[in-house]
């Protein structure tokens, strides 16, 4: 790392610490006291979760871009929230996977990126079908001068992740479940990509993806359930949680037909739907936001955030009881294609 890149790091680590100690002081306050929130959540701590967008979404990290001190700030705020609500680290080597991050114009020499993996161990531990919830952490960094927060894309998805892994740790489910941070989506799905080439991740016993990406803003208070076309049977369990969710929850953007509000290859899922396994990717339709500097955390809207946070929860609880199923569902792998990241 040169010096500059060391300075810089230094810089937005000690900004981060900062947040951290603010978060830790307000990381105590009451779900029912948290402005915005009216819901009151019956899985996941809110505050926490709202939190960590905070600071993740914070100018102190410059965007999040693969590669740059920012997004290397945001891995190490991630990795301490999973040591703290008592995550595991799934690899021998500890958390990080590495993974290359390509050189770009606008990053000709980037620095060395990383997947977060941890896992919540099932009622045989190490045996019988897993589901890998995944969610990136990195966004488009500083562009034109103006910094991309990407609070909804992907702070939010980041959030979740962390607010379901500690539900489970809490409630222990069947199956085990693999919790990644994933770099790189906005680049390639470079992350996704070198979470799949890894022979420490057991592939052959992957039988679901949960992607999460872009679930905090909604004005309408709906939230898309994709997937259900490529696996018609999951249709059933994603109608069985809407008939009772805190959320509109709905089922779609996943067929050709779509052009391109077809999400199929949109998100880091689509190596999963590749390598042909089930996948079910939940996010809000696009916003004024969407790839924009307005992605800020003064935009999403934590009442809907709280509320989608705990219809996950109830997704993958309701997966969970029926893995082996799912498992069952697995097709061969599909030819060879190199999804393209989303549209900026």
């Amino acid at each position: 790392m040169t010096t500059r890149k060391s300075i810089a790091l230094a810089a937005i680590l000690g900004l981060v610490a900062l947040l951290l100690g603010a978060f830790l002081l307000l990381s105590g306050r009451k779900d029912d006291e948290i402005p915005g929130v009216t819901y009151k959540p019956a899985f996941v701590d809110a505050s926490a979760m709202l939190h960590l967008v905070d600071v993740l979404a914070s100018d102190a990290l410059e965007g999040r871009a693969s590669g740059t001190p920012g997004s290397e700030a945001a891995r190490g705020f991630i990795r301490k929230r999973f040591e703290e609500i008592g995550l595991q680290p799934w690899l021998k080597t500890g958390w990080e996977q590495p993974v290359t991050i390509l050189p770009r114009p606008e990053l000709p020499e980037p620095g060395p990126g990383a997947n977060l993996i941890g896992w919540v161990p099932g009622k045989t531990p190490g045996a019988g079908p897993v589901i890998v919830v995944t969610a990136h952490y990195d966004h488009l960094g500083i562009r034109d001068g103006e910094i991309y927060n990407g609070a909804d894309d992907n702070a939010s998805g980041c959030g979740a992740l962390v607010a379901l892994a500690a539900h489970f740790i809490g409630h222990p489910p069947q199956h085990d479940l693999l919790f990644v941070a994933l770099d790189g989506e906005e680049v390639g799905f470079l992350g996704a990509r070198a979470l799949m080439r890894d022979a420490a991740i057991p592939l052959g016993r992957v039988a679901l993806n949960i992607n999460l990406d872009m679930v905090s803003r909604s004005d309408a208070g709906e939230l898309y359930a994709a997937g259900a076309f490529h696996t018609p049977e999951l249709a059933a369990l994603i109608s069985e949680i809407a008939a009772t969710a805190p959320v509109t929850l709905l089922m779609g953007h996943d067929r050709p037909e779509d052009g391109p509000n077809d999400w199929t290859l949109q998100s880091d899922h689509a190596v999963f739907q590749q390598a042909g396994i089930p996948f079910l990717y939940f996010g809000v339709e696009d916003h004024p936001g969407y790839h924009n500097p307005g992605d800020d955390f003064s935009a999403i809207t934590p009442d809907f955030y709280v509320r989608a946070a705990d219809t996950l929860v109830m997704v993958t609880r309701a997966a969970d009881t029926i893995l082996p199923e799912i498992f069952a569902l697995r097709r061969a792998p599909a030819e060879p294609v190199q999804p393209e990241g989303k549209p900026e």
